[in-house]
């Protein structure tokens, strides 16, 4: 149930890396991912690039290279294009098309904001999924996540039209962070076969063990993602096999959580 989260930053890469990325940026990013695609696969079922850290340096050659490359190699692994999308009508179909067309995606994130037709284009591709953000890890999704409609509270209500009104073929699930169990256990009680995509671990310090026994249901049921702390494990010329190590440590770490 592990995904890995592809965040490449070229000011935090090893140095041989670095120093690539002086003159070909977008060589050393893309040497970087496969990498870490490489180093990790045997340990996960999903990677989950995300799209900002590959726009801010021109590099969405390289996403699109790594897609076709997972593709091929990694058949089995989740694609999980983490762009956050949200927007309506002809403009939804274009980041729907960008998502599942160009970046070969199994499934986006979605933003669910501005309601049921921004998430349409995506349900239109019914052989491919959406994410829909629901109790996010950071600190300021309390600001209106945690609003009170209808006797709970809105994260409460995204989780509900996503169990009840939009996944209608199958393809819709929830992101919730790890850094707040209590929740994941809610919307849990509501989406009881959605699958949960969990940022928070690693880095961000969310409990895997509570997260693990709040979020899995008869069939896992959950992404647990990680992605600083696997990917920047080692800044030396290791870090591919200390980016495996914290792979395996994490897999196992949630088998036993699952098995506990």
């Amino acid at each position: 149930m592990l995904c890995v989260g592809l965040d490449p930053d070229p000011t935090k890469f090893p140095a041989a890396l670095k120093a690539l990325a002086d003159h070909d940026r977008l060589a050393a990013i893309e040497q970087f991912c496969l990498g870490i695609m490489e180093a990790t696969a045997p340990h996960a079922c999903a990677f989950k690039p995300q799209i900002a850290y590959f726009a801010s340096s021109g590099a969405e050659s390289v996403l699109e290279r790594l897609a076709a490359v997972c593709r091929d190699r990694y058949p089995h692994h989740i694609w999980i294009l983490d762009a956050k999308r949200g927007d309506i009508g002809s403009t939804a179909e274009h980041y729907a098309k960008e998502a599942y067309d160009r970046y070969l995606a199994d499934a986006v994130t979605v933003n669910p904001y501005m309601g049921t037709d921004s998430l349409a284009p995506y349900l239109g591709y019914e052989s491919r999924g959406i994410f829909v953000l629901c109790r996010t890890s950071n600190p300021g999704g309390d600001d209106f996540q945690m609003l009170k409609t209808n006797h709970h509270a809105l994260y409460m209500e995204v989780a509900r039209q996503a169990a009840q009104r939009w996944n209608q073929h199958q393809q819709v699930g929830l992101v919730v962070g790890a850094t707040y169990p209590k929740e994941i256990e809610s919307v849990r009680h509501v989406a009881k076969d959605l699958p949960l995509l969990i940022p928070g671990i690693g880095a961000q310090g969310g409990d895997l063990v509570a997260t693990v026994k709040a979020g899995k249901n008869a069939m896992g049921g959950m992404l647990i993602n990680s992605s600083r702390a696997i990917i920047y494990a080692s800044s030396s010329d290791d870090w591919q096999t200390r980016a495996a190590a914290i792979a395996k440590q994490t897999k196992d770490d949630i088998n036993s959580a699952c098995a506990s």
